[in-house]
């Protein structure tokens, strides 16, 4: 069975979904391109990235940057989201970087994951992809025929290891009965710690690692963001619970109170957080994105930060008083 170690996926991976510039307000191709660049050049040599991030333009993007340097980077993909047919479960409906309706559909079937995989090669022009994930759980299919469909390009050579995403404990343990999987990629920060409760001990137990998406809280943890921010056309986030105002004040009064471990570290708030999540028990892999070269490389140095049991313990009795959203 291959493991994230196994298949030298970086602790820190950069997460692709922004450089395709859905939901987050479009994208500068060249600065994107540049940052992916400046992250292999510092050590994050993994990149995941999904077709739906921008509707091809994600995968586009990664197959240029990482031309000429495909030994050294491993590709973390996934399938199961589409928006080109209507097998499935229906998602939701959302707009693309032109402003064209897109309806997506949650669809894992056999026939379907093949064809995703071979479109996704030809996309990021490589021949095989290191690990190849189930973006959500299709409720219209089969675990058993995903898991199916995940081994039959194993065998093919065109993926070296499969995994899931967005699987609960009972849909993880399931799939597990199929096929061995490598990973399950989770929301997972700071502000929400849900799957330490099942998952997490499970996925250990079973030498599953843990693929921790939204460290950030997509950007919030970064102290950056202030009551009141403007956000850009198209970006969701002010939607979502941790960008209400109230909860931005609690948030980065919450940040103050650690900021004297960022500068013990001589480090950022974002890079304290990103380490914190890189140390949690059974977290095998830790996503962050960035817009441009300066982002990649902030990001990057959390790679370097070592906290101690005593940095550990003051910010979880700190998380302990934030309390929950």
């Amino acid at each position: 069975m291959k493991t994230l170690e196994s298949l030298k996926i970086t602790k820190l991976a950069f997460g692709a979904w922004a450089a395709g510039g859905w939901m987050w307000g479009g994208t500068d191709i060249k600065k994107a391109t540049e940052a992916i660049e400046a992250s292999i050049d510092a050590g994050v040599t993994s990149i995941d990235t999904a077709p739906v991030y921008g509707f091809g333009l994600s995968e586009e993007i990664i197959g240029k940057a990482i031309a000429g340097k495909r030994e050294k980077v491993q590709i973390l993909n996934k399938c199961g989201l589409r928006w080109d047919d209507t097998k499935g479960v229906f998602y939701f409906e959302t707009k693309d970087n032109d402003g064209q309706t897109k309806r997506i559909y949650k669809y894992s079937g056999k026939q379907s994951i093949i064809l995703e995989c071979e479109r996704s090669l030809k996309r990021l022009q490589i021949e095989c992809i290191d690990l190849y994930q189930i973006h959500w759980p299709d409720d219209s299919t089969p675990i058993s025929e995903s898991m199916e469909a995940l081994e039959i390009l194993i065998n093919q050579g065109k993926i070296k290891a499969a995994g899931v995403s967005n699987y609960s404990h009972d849909q993880m343990k399931e799939a597990h009965m199929n096929l061995e999987f490598a990973s399950n990629q989770l929301p997972y920060s700071m502000l929400r710690r849900d799957i330490e409760e099942e998952i997490i001990p499970w996925a250990s137990k079973n030498n599953i690692d843990i693929i921790a998406y939204s460290p950030l809280q997509r950007g919030i943890l970064t102290g950056k963001i202030k009551a009141g921010h403007i956000f850009s056309d198209g970006d969701n986030r002010p939607a979502t619970p941790y960008y209400k105002d109230e909860n931005i004040i609690r948030i980065n009064s919450f940040l103050d109170s650690i900021k004297n471990i960022s500068e013990n570290h001589n480090c950022t708030l974002g890079q304290l957080v990103l380490a914190w999540t890189m140390q949690q028990d059974g977290i095998g892999c830790v996503l962050v994105g960035a817009r441009d070269t300066k982002q990649a490389l902030e990001n990057a140095k959390a790679l370097q930060i070592k906290l101690t049991n005593e940095d550990l313990k003051t910010i979880d009795q700190q998380l302990n008083s934030l309390g929950s959203f």
